[in-house]
């Protein structure tokens, strides 16, 4: 039955209409999945000679004390990018096929994600340590399987908890209170959750509770699936209250300002928008990495540059780069009224600008760190107003994504966003202004770089009405394909 069912997906990525695209972003997942693979790896290796080195203690009991941070960021992590169990199961409901087999199939599609297994590239290289420095065998053993059944169980909350926004708000808002207390010697969470990792070790056999508790999350996550896999389950209407919104100080603008309604109804209405938004946000202490000396290998000109792209252009890169996939599920009959294409493409510039403005005022505390650090910050909202923006619109004409506005899964990019074009379009996005403060960098001072990226965007803006009659012909090129693809499921 397992191996129907596998058949049945092997064929479905075949076939699909995203075949094509599916293929060089698994090439890429792959690249990532190596890079992530290496990097643990030395983790694994290195991370015990390196306390020790330190001389901060016992390396596993170190270990120990921050492994609630460890899993608390697993957690996060994979809310925002594990992909959900999907199975297409209407067409199953018809066969003589048990629920609890498609249930079973679709849950061990998360048990082998590279979300899981990926954590051994440092447990196992740790462990082995471990034992080569007179460890006991029984005791790493205990130690290593109950980390690995806390990783398991940390999959099966993100399957419980999917979509549940507010659960992850005061979540990730409560680890962050506590990262704070801990860092400025407040409260140390450690003290109460490391005597739990050190009995995994102490006593081997208290390995038996987090598997019994990731045994129990299994269970849960599996009657939850079986008891609502019927074919009127999603089907029901759901009442919600009906709200207004006074938007008509933009009717002055003409048709832009009806678009512009129209954008800040979906951003506010729907979850998927709301969680770019909400990303976009928090690309805004990106910068810290940065500016404050964290990270050694961070700590220099042209990685500022980089810093200030992405801290002015969270909204740019989270939203902007999936116009006209917001709107997929009405593009045809947008499509098919009296529109322009450059007031519905003037609408998604002004949006973007707003919110890269909006970001670089509230970036203002990066002064804090020096008048370098918030130049950085400025020439990078001006390269981005005035080169990145064109950039997402173009690349947009050649992302085909339709979005289901009611998820927020897949919150940073869908397999069929990524193609060669959009990757080339990708490229002068942030390697072009470092190459251009580069160049003012080496040849003068930072100053004269920093002066040279903002000219760039200060161009770029200049010309804005040559290249949005470009963009303009492109989109009407691709017309045809985008509502195509819209069409079509993956």
């Amino acid at each position: 039955m397992f191996k129907r069912l596998f058949d049945l997906q092997w064929k479905s990525f075949f076939r699909s209409a995203s075949f094509s695209t599916g293929i060089w972003i698994k090439i890429f997942m792959g690249i990532g999945a190596l890079y992530f693979a290496i990097i643990f790896l030395a983790m694994g290796f290195g991370v015990f000679f390196l306390i020790e080195e330190q001389g901060l203690g016992d390396p596993l009991r170190v270990v120990n004390q921050y492994l609630i941070y460890y899993l608390a960021f697993d957690l996060g992590f994979r809310y925002m990018l594990q992909k959900m169990p999907v199975t297409n199961i209407k067409p199953l409901l018809y066969l003589p096929m048990k629920k609890s087999h498609v249930v079973h199939f679709s849950l061990g599609k998360t048990i082998v994600s590279f979300f899981n297994w990926s954590h051994a590239f440092f447990f196992i290289p740790f462990s082995i340590i471990l034992l080569t420095k007179d460890y006991g065998f029984l005791n790493v053993l205990g130690w290593h399987l109950g980390i690995i059944a806390l990783v398991y169980a940390n999959n099966f909350i993100n399957v419980l908890a999917n979509n549940k926004d507010t659960v992850f708000a005061v979540f990730a808002g409560i680890f962050a209170l506590l990262g704070l207390s801990h860092y400025y010697n407040w409260f140390d969470v450690t003290q109460y959750t490391a005597p739990f990792f050190d009995m995994l070790y102490d006593i081997p056999v208290t390995a038996l509770i987090p598997w019994a508790i990731a045994l129990a999350l299994f269970v849960s996550a599996f009657n939850y699936f079986k008891n609502n896999m019927y074919l009127d389950a999603g089907l029901a209407a759901k009442k919600a209250e009906a709200k207004t919104e006074n938007l008509d100080w933009l009717n002055r603008f003409g048709n832009l300002g009806t678009f512009l309604k129209n954008d800040i109804k979906l951003i506010k209405r729907n979850k998927r928008s709301r969680t770019s938004v909400i990303m976009g946000f928090f690309f805004i202490f990106y910068g810290l990495l940065f500016f404050t000396g964290a990270i050694e290998a961070y700590d220099g000109p042209f990685w500022r540059i980089f810093a200030g792209i992405f801290v002015t252009g969270g909204f740019l890169f989270s939203f902007g780069q999936f116009v006209p996939s917001w709107d997929s599920s009405y593009y045809p009959l947008m499509m098919s009224q009296n529109i322009a294409y450059r007031e519905y493409l003037d609408s998604k510039w002004y949006l973007v600008i707003i919110a890269t403005v909006i970001s670089t005022f509230l970036a203002t505390f990066y002064l804090y760190f020096g008048w370098e650090a918030y130049a950085a910050v400025l020439v990078g909202a001006i390269y981005n107003i005035g080169i990145n923006s064109y950039l997402v619109l173009w690349g947009g004409a050649y992302i085909k994504t339709p979005i289901d506005l009611t998820s927020n899964k897949k919150a940073f990019g869908d397999k069929q966003s990524f193609n060669a074009k959009t990757m080339l379009l990708s490229l002068p996005k942030l390697l072009l202004p470092m190459v251009i403060y580069a160049i003012g960098h080496f040849l003068a001072s930072p100053l004269v770089g920093y002066l040279l990226v903002a000219a760039t965007g200060v161009l770029g803006f200049a010309f804005k009405n040559k290249v949005f009659t470009l963009i303009e012909k492109i989109y009407k090129k691709e017309k045809y394909k985008t509502l195509a693809a819209y069409k079509q499921k993956a």
